[in-house]
């Protein structure tokens, strides 16, 4: 998932603020707040990224992992 560029902008601000004279408590809460909405929506794009994928070797052969097929597969977007 792509991340709103406004709350990475706002995440940058706040950091930048912190480092040059400090956050007063609502803006820590809100830092937090920004970081766990920008980690939970990282995760989900990475897993999103991971379980469409099949992994091949070099000579050809599907290696993708079992857990990651399973889940494809629960998700229909694998036959096999």
């Amino acid at each position: 998932m792509a991340q709103p560029q406004e709350r990475i902008d706002r995440i940058n601000a706040l950091a930048k603020k912190a480092k040059a004279e400090g956050l007063t408590p609502e803006e820590t809460k809100e830092r937090q707040a920004l970081r766990e909405a920008y980690l939970r929506d990282f995760r989900a794009g990475f897993k999103q990224r991971i379980t469409t994928t099949q992994y091949f070797d070099q000579h050809g052969r599907e290696i993708t992992p079992k857990k990651v097929r399973e889940e494809q597969r629960k998700n229909g977007w694998r036959q096999d």
